[in-house]
Order: structure tokens, then sequence, then C-alpha cells
């Protein structure tokens, strides 16, 4: 009796559900669009984790509705309540795609598209990429469509639309339920039930891109496009549009959505602090684990082992990790070599937790000990860095390039005090002097991505909200012949990343990281 009235709840619920989410079978219905529209009042996006009385019911229905991507009935050690994606709700979603068309209204009015009153923004996913027949690398979404969407399945596109009223209609474009599909690579979130998990005005299958588009050009003769052609993974999205321009104008969103990412929003901050805590950690444990004779090889394991045991994705990108002479190769990535006794490793590496990623460079000596010339560097390194943070937002600080021509002038004095640059040198050339020390940037942006908003001057003025790297360096060939020969052939870099705050505050996100020369001998010693 008791399992009858269990089966009986259990199926009354599901019914519930299944028709408040206006679930169906695709096959059944192949030319179907939704719309979120369709939501009765009061009806949650996603099945809650548990009925009210406690019983398991409800999480049996759970796992009856299979989305492409953690959710927060699904997934509740990810993701949080009305979360779209770890840490960032679905209004702060909406509200990005308000913003850029905003943006792009304005843009448009202000420049020689000013005649242009009606826009839509295409904006792709990206695909599965494969290391060999049937083996894909581990996907990994566009940024650019994800900051947009919310959305982590490929071989999608967003359109956002909005006309000479001001009117705004969203259209998530995906790939629709299939049972054969999924068996082989995993759920879908399907047409239907699309718009209430991204909060899109409609969703339609992606295979119906190409007659949406046509349909638009012919109602919007007028219509300005907007999409990325060089940045598209997605061929046949990139002949659609052009295809259908009327106009024969299509201009990139890309610096526009660069222009909302690089400004981060405290959820964002907060990803941010996250990544770099558990980046910090990792290479703590990494410092304080390693032993002459280890392989970089090992090494890197390690770094890595401890970004995903503390909830990381993955490392952020294919991290340096550079025993002895190899450190004078900035991006050397071979990680292949024994360190020696003696050696210092310098390690750049980071994590991604939750899309947002950390980078962080540390330099030691592999046995605990610096020797004499690592530790002149050494130091000489950390006082160049430690005035460069303080620097941020000031005379010298205001902006990347800025501190870029400051951490120049600041090395280059440096060196000459322990005597790698001549005392004659001033100026002008002693910045060109000290380049050839360090012949890199000492700053990016950081975010989404490693190298975050690219389309985003580096000349432009630091403001709060902005996250940044300052990561000074020191290389020196073992072939120079203008430098005494016990410095030859040493490699150091430091980098940490650093958030921009009101008032010319900042808050350095990695100083968790061991850094001053004492702590990180005292690290590796315990």
């Amino acid at each position: 009796m008791n399992l009858a009235r269990g089966y009986h709840q259990l199926h009354s619920k599901r019914s519930h559900i299944l028709r408040a989410l206006s679930i169906c079978d695709s096959n059944l219905n192949p030319g179907r669009h939704c719309s979120s529209n369709a939501t009765p009042a009061g009806m949650p996006k996603v099945p809650p984790a548990s009925s009210a009385n406690g019983t398991e019911p409800l999480d049996l229905i759970k796992r009856t509705v299979s989305y492409g991507q953690p959710m927060p009935a699904t997934h509740p050690h990810l993701l949080g309540e009305d979360e779209l994606v770890t840490g960032i709700r679905l209004a702060e979603v909406q509200a990005r795609r308000r913003a850029l068309l905003a943006l792009v209204r304005n843009h448009a009015a202000t420049g020689l598209d000013r005649n242009m009153k009606e826009h839509i923004v295409v904006i792709p996913s990206a695909n599965k990429k494969y290391m060999s027949d049937k083996i894909p690398y581990v996907f990994r979404q566009n940024s650019d469509f994800l900051y947009m969407s919310g959305c982590l399945e490929p071989d999608s596109v967003l359109t956002l639309e909005v006309d000479q009223g001001g009117n705004e209609t969203s259209t998530l474009f995906v790939r629709p339920k299939d049972s054969h599909a999924e068996l082989w690579d995993g759920p879908r979130t399907g047409v239907e039930m699309a718009p209430h998990v991204f909060g899109v005005d409609q969703a339609l299958n992606v295979s119906e891109l190409k007659g949406y588009l046509t349909k638009y050009s012919f109602a919007h003769p007028q219509g300005l496009v907007w999409f990325d052609e060089k940045g598209c993974d997605l061929g046949d999205v990139r002949k659609m549009v052009g295809d259908v321009s009327k106009s024969g104008v299509v201009r990139s969103p890309v610096g526009l959505i660069h222009k909302l990412r690089v400004v981060k929003t405290p959820a964002e901050r907060e990803l941010m602090r996250r990544t770099c805590q558990i980046a910090s950690a990792a290479i703590n444990r990494t410092m304080q684990e390693s032993r002459a004779g280890q392989s970089e090889h090992q090494l890197f394991a390690k770094v890595d082992f401890f970004s995903r045991m503390a909830g990381a994705s993955y490392l952020a990108y294919p991290p340096v990790v550079a025993g002895g002479t190899n450190a004078t190769v900035i991006h050397y990535v071979n990680n292949n070599q024994i360190v020696n006794d003696g050696e210092m490793v310098l390690m750049d590496a980071g994590c991604e937790y939750g899309g947002y990623t950390s980078d962080i460079t540390r330099t030691w000596p592999i046995n605990g000990e610096f020797s004499e010339p690592q530790r002149v560097l050494y130091e000489l390194l950390f006082q160049v860095q430690q005035e460069l943070l303080e620097c941020l937002q000031t005379v010298g600080g205001e902006t990347l390039d800025q501190l870029f021509d400051t951490m120049c002038l600041k090395l280059g004095k440096y060196l000459q005090e322990v005597g790698l640059i001549p005392k004659g040198v001033q100026g002008v050339e002693l910045g060109r002097a000290a380049y050839k020390f360090c012949p890199h940037h000492v700053s990016h942006y950081l975010g989404m991505d490693v190298h975050d908003t690219p389309l985003i001057s580096r000349s432009i003025s630091l403001v709060p909200g902005m996250v940044c790297t300052v990561e000074p360096g020191i290389y020196i060939s073992h072939r120079r012949k203008d430098v005494p020969p016990e410095f030859r052939g040493l490699g150091l870099r430091i980098e940490d990343d650093v958030l921009i705050k009101p008032d010319h505050q900042i808050e350095v996100l990695t100083e968790g990281c061991a850094k001053d020369l004492r702590q990180i001998e005292a690290l590796i010693g315990s």
C-alpha cells in the first residue's frame, strides 16, 4: 500500500512538472520552439531537490529531467540557488545582455552607423575539437558566448535583437533532445527547456538559424548585423551570416563585450578571489613537496592535482615548470627535465574555477635554499614588484602601459646597483637595457581568459573592478658574456593577480601564495 501511494505521488508530481516545463518528445514536434512566457506562474525553473515532507519522489524526478550542464537541482555542490553557472545568477546574465544592447545602440548612434536603428547581435558558441579520430579535447566554451548566455553546450548560438523602439528579443539556438546522441555524449538541455533555464525570450533548434536570420534580413533590411567572423568556430554560422546580411555591413561586437567583461561585478570578483586562492594554495603545496631530483613533469602533476582537489576544473593554461636554465625561456612548456640540486624552479601556473582564471608565477630553489647569486636577483626582483604594486593607480601606474615603463626604469636602476647594467646608462637607454633582461610586458587583464579582453587597450586608466597581473622578470641566458658568470643561466619571475578597488586601493588576490624569500625557504624546509 505504501509503495502504491509513493508511486502515485511520484507519477502525479512528475506529470505536473513535465506539463509545466512543456517537455515533449522532439521527434513528435520537430519544428516546435519554446518561449519563456510559457512557464506557469509560480513554476520553478528546475525541479526542487526533494519534496516538502522529506520523502524522495522529487529527487527521483530530478534524475528524469536532464540538462546539458550542471543545475542547482542536479549539482547543489557546485551551484547555489538561482545560479545559472557557478557563482553567477541568471539575473546577472540577463543584465549583461541588456547592457550589451545598450552599448550597441550607443556605439551606432555616435558613429558611422548612426542611421542604423535596428540591430541583431549573433554570438556563437565553441564547438568540440578533436585530438584524433573520435577523441575530443576537453570542451571549453567560448568566453564571450558563455558570458552572454550562461550556456555551456557546444554548437549553440545566441541572438540579441533591438528595434527602433528599444524593444529587445533574445533567442537561443540549441541542439534538440536526441536520445541516441545523448546516449554517447551526455544530456542536452534541449529546445523546450532552454528558455526557462537560460532566461531567454525563446529557443529554437539550431538548424533553424539560417531561416531565422533570412526572415530577419527581409523584415529589417536596414538592420545592422553584429557578428565576429574571425573568432567564430562554427563555419556554417559564418556562411549564414554572410549570406543574409542585406546591407553588406557586419560589425564585430567583441570590443563591446570586452568593455563589459573587463570590469568585474561583485559576483565575478568573488570568483576571482576563489580561483586565486585555489591556485595559491596549490603552488604552496607544490613548493613544500619539491625536492632535488624531481622532474618538471612531476611538479606539473602536483600543481594540477592540488588545484583540482580544491575544486578547480583544470589548469587555466599549460603551465611553465622550468628548472635551471630552462627558466630563461619565457614560454617554456616542455616540462620534461630533471631539476637538479642547487637549481631554481620557475612555475607559472593558474587554474580555472567557475569559468574564471588565475595566473601566478613563483620562483624557488628546489633544495629550499637560495644561493648567493640567486638570492641577489630574487631580492632585487621582489623589491621591484613590491614597488610596482604600490604605484598602481598612482603616477607611473595609472595604466598598464605606464606600469610597464615604470618597471623598465626600476628594474634598470636595481640591475645597475648589482653591476649587471653599466653605471653610465641613464634615462631611456636605461629602460632599454632593462628590457633586455625582461623582454615582456609587466601586466595584462585577467578574468574568464588568462589574457583577458585583449581588445581593451592597456593604455586606458585602471578603474575599480578591473583585475590585472603584475609580473616583472629577469632572464639571463647562459650565453650572455656581458654579465658575471655566476648570474648566467638564471631566470626568475614573480607574478601576482590584483583587483583594482576604489580610492586608489588594490587587493592582491594571490597574497596567500608564498613570495617572501624567507617564507619560501621555511616552506620548503617544512
